[in-house]
């Protein structure tokens, strides 16, 4: 399936399918990211059943700190 990631078109495997699925993925701390999908921010309690579609476009943002 296609979605589109940050602005990048994207194919994922069959066991990508959530949001969740989607983050660990890209190795991203679920604890410190963001998720858009489709304009609309999806809550974090959401990330497991939120389930992708073809066409989808993501928006994945995730916090470093620094000082």
């Amino acid at each position: 399936m296609t979605i589109y990631v940050n602005g990048k078109e994207t194919l994922l495997g069959t066991g990508t399918n959530t949001i969740m699925t989607l983050i660990e993925y890209f190795e991203l701390n679920p604890k410190v990211v963001i998720v858009e999908r489709n304009k609309d921010i999806v809550a974090k309690e959401n990330y497991e059943s939120t389930i992708l579609e073809k066409g989808d476009h993501i928006e994945l943002v995730h916090f470093v700190g620094g000082g």
